[in-house]
C-alpha cells in the first residue's frame, strides 16, 4: 500500500508536506484502518468522550454548588469563584505542556496519568473542610484534565485515520463538551439540594468518572508507539514561559473586576503586563527553536531542544488553521458568557432553586447531542464554513433572546429556544474544527494541536466572562445611580430593575462575540471545502496529486 504524507485542506490545492530531510520527525501517514473489533473502537471513542465530559462537568457541577459550599465550609463570597478559577487555571494553562509530553512519551500513558490524578484529587476534595485546601485540590484536579484531554485528541487521530469513522469519532468526542456542561449542572443541582452529602457528592461522581476513564483506557487504547522524532528533549524554557504567562493572564482576567481598585489595582496592571510579556517571549523563543530545528547548518546545544509548539502551526492550510482557532476563541467568549449570566439570572433574579435552574438547562443537553449527530451526518457533505457560520449565528440568536427577555412571560417564549440554540456554535465549531485540525497537522503533533485548540477555548471562556462582567458592573452602577441607590462593595443592594438591565447588557456583549466569530468564518473559511469523509471515501484510492512519490 502506498504511503502519503499529511496534507493541508483547501479547495484551492492539496498541499503535501515534504518528507523530513533533517530528522525533525514528520512521519508519513498510511491510511490503513487499524485492525480491531467494533466494540473496542466504540470503547475508545466513549472513553475519550468521557474525559471531555469529566473536564466540563467538573466546572459546571461546582459552579452551581458554590453558594452551598461557601455556607458549609465557610468560604467568603468574594473567594468562591476560586473553586472554579483554580480548576480552569491548571486545566487551561498546562494543556500545551502536557500535549507535548503526550506526543513525545505516549498518549495512553498521559491519559491514564491524568485520569488517575483526577480520581485521587476528586476523592480528596470530597473530604475537605477547609476552603483554602479545597481550592488547592481543585487546582490539582485541573492538572489531570490538562493531561487527559489533549491526549484524547491525539489518541482519536491516531486510532482513526481519515475516514467516515474518524468524523463520527470526533463528532462524538465533541459532544462531550455540552453533555459534560449539562451533566455537571444536573448532578450539581440535584445532589446539592437532595442528597445527604450535598456538594460533596459532586466530587464522588467526578471520581467515578475518572475511574471509568482509567479502566476504559487500559482495556481499549492501542499501545503507545515510539515517537518518530529523533530529538525527544522537552523544551522546559518554553513550557515555563507559556505556562507562567497564561497563569498570569487568566488570573488577571478573573480577578481584575474583583480587585480592591478594579482594573486600576497596581498588582493587576503589573501581572497583566508580565503575562503578556511572557507569552510574547514564548512565541519568540519557539520561533528561534523552530529555525534551529529546521536548519542543520546551525549548531545544536543543550539549550536548543525541539520547540514545544512550532509557531508555523498557525500558518497551516494557508493560515486557515489560525482562523478556525480564533473562531473557537470568540465563540467560547459568547457561549461561556451566556451560560454564566443565564444561571445567575435564574437563581439571583428569578430566585429559582438549583434544581429548578438545572431543569431549565436540560434542553441544552438534548440539543448538544443532536448537534453533534448532525455534524457526524453532514461533515462529509457540507463545507466547514457552513458549520462555523450557522453554528455561531444560532448562538448569537440565543444570546439576543436573553438580551430582550421579558421575565413575566413563560419560559417557553424566550428561555427554551435560547437554551436549544445556545450550544449550536460550540458544538458545530468544536466538532468540525477538531476534525479540520486533525487532518491539517502532522501525526506527531496531534496532541499539541489539540492542546492549542483547547487552550484558546479556555482563554475565550476567561476573556468573555471578564468583558461581560465589566459590562454588567457598569450597567448596574449606572442604573442604580439613576435610581438614587448607592451600591455597597458587593453590589448586593442593587435594585432589581438595574440587575435586569445589566443581565440584558451582558447578553448583548455575548452576542457580539458570536457575530464576530461568524464574520471571521464567512470571510476567511469560504475556500475550505468538506473536511469530513463520506463512506465512499474510505475505500477510494488517493488522487494522483495526493500520491507519495
Amino acid at each position: 500500500m502506498e504511503e502519503r504524507p499529511p496534507f493541508n485542506i483547501s479547495n484551492d490545492t492539496v498541499q503535501q508536506e515534504p518528507e523530513d530531510p533533517h530528522g525533525t520527525g514528520i512521519e508519513k501517514y498510511t491510511p490503513k484502518v487499524p485492525q480491531r473489533s467494533t466494540f473496542r473502537s466504540v470503547l475508545i471513542v466513549v472513553t475519550c468522550t468521557f474525559a471531555l465530559v469529566l473536564q466540563t462537568s467538573n466546572m459546571t457541577s461546582v459552579s452551581i454548588s458554590l453558594p452551598t459550599i461557601g455556607q458549609d465550609i465557610g468560604i467568603q463570597e468574594d473567594q468562591l469563584q476560586w473553586l472554579v478559577s483554580a480548576y480552569s487555571l491548571s486545566s487551561g494553562c498546562l494543556l500545551l505542556f502536557f500535549g507535548r509530553i503526550a506526543d513525545l512519551y505516549g498518549r495512553k500513558k498521559a491519559f491514564i496519568f491524568g485520569s488517575l490524578f483526577q480520581l485521587v484529587f476528586s476523592l480528596g476534595g470530597s473530604r475537605v473542610n477547609v476552603g483554602q485546601t479545597l481550592i488547592i485540590l481543585r487546582g490539582f484536579q485541573g492538572l489531570g484534565a490538562a493531561a487527559s484531554v489533549p491526549s484524547a485528541v491525539g489518541i482519536l487521530a491516531h486510532a482513526f485515520p481519515p475516514s467516515r469513522a474518524r468524523s463520527i469519532a470526533f463528532s462524538t468526542f465533541a459532544a462531550g463538551a455540552p453533555i459534560g456542561g449539562a451533566f455537571g449542572m444536573i448532578v450539581g443541582g440535584t445532589v446539592t439540594q437532595l442528597s445527604s452529602q450535598h456538594w460533596r457528592a459532586t466530587f464522588y461522581v467526578a471520581a467515578a468518572f475518572s475511574a471509568m476513564c482509567c479502566i476504559g483506557a487500559l482495556i481499549s487504547f492501542d499501545a503507545d508507539k515510539k515517537s518518530t522524532e529523533v530529538d525527544k528533549r522537552l523544551d522546559w524554557i518554553g513550557a515555563v514561559l507559556v505556562t507562567s504567562g497564561l497563569v498570569f493572564i487568566v488570573f488577571v482576567l478573573g480577578q481584575g473586576p474583583l480587585a480592591p481598585q478594579g482594573w486600576k489595582t497596581p498588582y493587576i496592571i503589573a501581572l497583566l503586563i508580565v503575562g503578556i510579556f511572557l507569552v510574547a517571549s514564548f512565541v519568540v523563543w519557539e520561533h528561534f527553536l523552530e529555525k534551529i530545528a529546521d536548519d542543520t547548518s546551525k549548531p545544536r546545544s543543550a539549550w536548543t531542544p525541539p520547540p514545544l509548539m512550532r509557531p508555523s502551526l498557525w500558518t497551516r492550510s494557508k493560515g486557515k488553521l489560525a482562523v478556525v482557532i480564533c473562531v473557537a476563541f470568540f465563540n467560547m467568549c459568547g457561549f461561556s458568557s451566556w451560560t454564566f449570566w443565564v444561571q445567575l439570572y435564574y437563581q439571583n433574579y428569578l430566585l429559582l432553586s438549583p434544581v429548578l435552574t438545572m431543569i431549565r438547562f436540560l434542553p441544552m443537553f438534548i440539543s448538544g447531542v443532536l448537534c453533534n449527530y448532525v455534524v457526524a451526518l453532514l461533515i462529509g457533505r457540507l463545507p466547514l464554513v457552513a458549520f462555523v457560520v450557522f453554528g455561531t449565528l444560532f448562538s448569537a440568536v440565543s444570546c439576543v433572546l436573553f438580551a430582550v427577555i421579558n421575565p413575566s412571560v413563560t419560559y417557553w417564549a424566550f428561555g427554551f429556544p435560547s437554551t436549544i440554540l445556545s450550544v449550536c456554535g460550540a458544538d458545530f465549531v468544536f466538532a468540525s474544527g477538531t476534525i479540520f485540525i486533525a487532518k491539517t497537522v502532522s501525526q506527531h503533533e496531534q496532541s499539541v494541536a489539540g492542546a492549542l485548540f483547547q487552550t484558546m477555548m479556555q482563554l475565550g471562556t476567561a476573556f468573555g466572562l471578564t468583558i461581560s462582567t465589566i459590562v454588567f458592573d457598569s450597567v448596574v452602577t449606572k442604573e442604580s445611580a439613576q435610581l438614587g441607590v448607592t451600591l455597597n462593595s458587593q453590589m448586593t443592594n442593587a435594585p432589581a430593575s438595574a440587575n435586569l438591565s445589566a443581565y440584558k447588557a451582558a447578553q448583548w456583549s455575548a452576542a457580539s462575540w458570536n457575530l464576530l466569530a461568524s464574520l471571521l468564518g464567512f470571510v476567511f473559511l469560504r475556500s475550505v471545502g468538506v473536511v469530513g469523509h463520506k463512506k465512499s471515501d474510505d475505500t477510494a484510492q488517493p488522487s494522483r496529486s495526493e500520491k507519495h512519490t
